[in-house]
């Protein structure tokens, strides 16, 4: 064996390793006698604009995907190919999401366990045994267990992550194309230093969390203390400037 098949060898086997360890509470259930075990998660709770997605995966048996981690931990072009493959081997998964209308009315918590519920709901095959990131989903008849970080300890939940994570990165991007001012496609909603000061230039859109401080204060500095003023603005904005003085 040459160094460099050795070396692949290697990489091989502690990457076998690492997924094994991460199906240990899979395993654990299916040595309960659960065939059908769930992962349920989310992302998109800090962002300043846009919908928090969750995504659940049902497997029956182990997703030794090579690079199946938490989402945050997989480069943004390997998550889009782990992400198919996650698809074709799971037996059922689905998305599910909460608009920025029921993020500023329900608060963020709440929106985040409604995604998660909505993509439970559109399974094609419910999970016998349902594990999730660290949150009791009421509405889940079933056994669960909620697990503290559990997109980077369990398969099934990091496998929901990464989808939930392309689902939402591809909707950030088309509404870039809709409302390009605030660069979306880029930072996916976050706050970043281009975001801000496009908030600052531009204030808060329909598609930011009103009750947000960063977007809340942004809307004040421009003197837009209510909702129906934010969407005078933001029609007004979207208007070119020389049509822009015709409006009232």
């Amino acid at each position: 064996m040459t160094p460099k098949q050795r070396k692949t060898k290697n990489a091989y086997e502690r990457e076998r390793r690492r997924l094994h360890r991460l199906h240990r509470f899979e395993y654990a259930a299916r040595e309960r006698g659960f065939v059908l075990v769930g992962g349920v998660d989310e992302v998109g709770r800090g962002p300043l604009a846009g919908p928090v997605v969750a995504a659940c995966v049902v497997a029956e048996r182990p997703l030794l995907i090579k690079g199946l981690n938490d989402s945050k931990q997989v480069r943004p072009d390997a998550r889009v190919t782990i992400a198919e493959v996650i698809k074709v081997q799971a037996t059922a998964w689905a998305v599910g999401s909460a608009c920025v209308a029921e993020i500023d009315r329900m608060n963020i918590y709440w929106a985040s366990i409604l995604a998660m519920e909505r993509a439970i709901a559109s399974l094609t095959a419910t999970p016998q045994y349902l594990i999730t990131d660290a949150v009791r989903i009421r509405s889940f008849d079933g056994p669960q267990e909620p697990l503290i970080h559990g997109d980077a300890r369990c398969a099934v939940v990091a496998a929901a992550s990464i989808l939930a994570k392309v689902h939402r990165d591809a909707l950030m991007v088309e509404l870039d194309g809709i409302d390009s001012r605030y660069g979306f496609a880029l930072h996916k909603g976050y706050s970043t230093p281009h975001h801000i000061e496009a908030l600052r230039l531009h204030g808060p859109s329909i598609h930011h969390r009103a009750n947000w401080a960063r977007v809340r204060d942004a809307q004040l500095a421009l003197g837009l203390e209510s909702l129906d003023a934010l969407e005078q603005f933001t029609e007004l904005e979207a208007i070119p400037p020389r049509d822009a003085a015709a409006v009232g």
